[in-house]
């Protein structure tokens, strides 16, 4: 249980995003938030841990950067320019679904009735949350927003396949700094150098680098190795919920009566997936049972 709520922190910062990048950020440069969220962050862990990939590691750790942070940042942005944020979101929810699938596929993890009903009903909640009426739909934004969900279900099904036997840190700023890298030159080419900074943008890109980057990505990679993946993605259905409740505590956003009931369907489906398989996820490669192992940042 302390590991799901360890893990859960993660979205819940995530969650925090939008509001930091509206209140704090300049507008309408959504790209450089992600680069600076990632490569600087990296960049700290990788000189606090001192270690850099061996082997495998080096074109592993490109890969997963690449699926976690370099391809989904970019198709998560074209998304939310292309989409109303709730079709986007709506649209994001089905990870839960895919990482269901390609967790059977590549883990041998069985896909059980259950997850899957627990899978839909997150996508039914997220819609009822953030959905509105006169959403339009794009085909380009919908397949962007496809494209990024498949991409982090992918990111995190082949991170619980290659566990490292580096210290989580380290392995979560190789990550950083190769989604990092990913996304340079991707920004420079779309947005440009960055823009004359102020102090509250700095306060906030500081909030995202260290919070939202480096603390928060250290937390998910360590419920990876730690869970089984479809408990580690439904986790991540608690980003739109708290993204609507700061939007209402802090921004004075209305709360109707449609949200309240997809915020109880989001939580539901969330408690019935953490329940535990009857049969136990067999070891992957490079790694133990998440059982037989006391969870540790190092």
């Amino acid at each position: 249980m302390l590991s799901k709520l360890v893990t859960a922190l993660a979205p819940a910062v995530w969650g925090t995003t939008y509001f930091v990048t509206t209140e704090f950020l300049p507008p309408d440069r959504p790209l450089p938030a992600g680069l600076l969220r990632a490569l600087p962050a990296g960049l700290l862990l990788v000189a606090i841990t001192r270690q850099l990939p061996r082997g495998d590691w080096w074109w592993r750790s490109l890969v997963l950067g690449a699926l976690n942070i370099g391809v989904f940042f970019p198709l998560l942005f074209l998304a939310a320019y292309r989409l109303p944020g709730g079709v986007a979101a709506t649209v994001g929810a089905v990870q839960p679904l895919v990482v269901a699938g390609l967790a059977a596929l590549l883990l041998g993890q069985r896909m059980t009735t259950r997850t899957a009903l627990a899978a839909i009903a997150g996508i039914v909640g997220v819609a009822l949350l953030v959905l509105r009426a006169d959403a339009r739909l794009d085909a380009v934004g919908v397949a962007a927003a496809l494209g990024g969900a498949v991409a982090m279900a992918a990111g995190v099904v082949l991170s619980k396949r290659w566990t490292s036997p580096a210290p989580l840190l380290a392995v979560t700023g190789w990550q950083l700094v190769a989604g990092g890298i990913v996304l340079l030159p991707v920004t420079l080419v779309v947005e440009g150098p960055p823009p004359a900074l102020t102090a509250t943008n700095v306060g906030g890109y500081a909030y995202l680098g260290i919070i939202g980057g480096a603390l928060a990505y250290a937390l998910w990679f360590r419920g990876i190795r730690v869970l089984p993946a479809t408990q580690v993605t439904f986790l991540g259905l608690l980003s739109p919920v708290v993204a609507t409740l700061v939007g209402w505590l802090v921004l004075d956003q209305g709360l109707s009566a449609s949200q309240v009931l997809g915020a109880a369907v989001v939580l539901g489906a969330l408690v019935v997936a953490q329940r535990k398989p009857a049969r136990r996820e067999p070891a992957q490669e490079g790694e133990s049972r998440a059982d037989d192992r006391v969870p540790s940042l190092r």
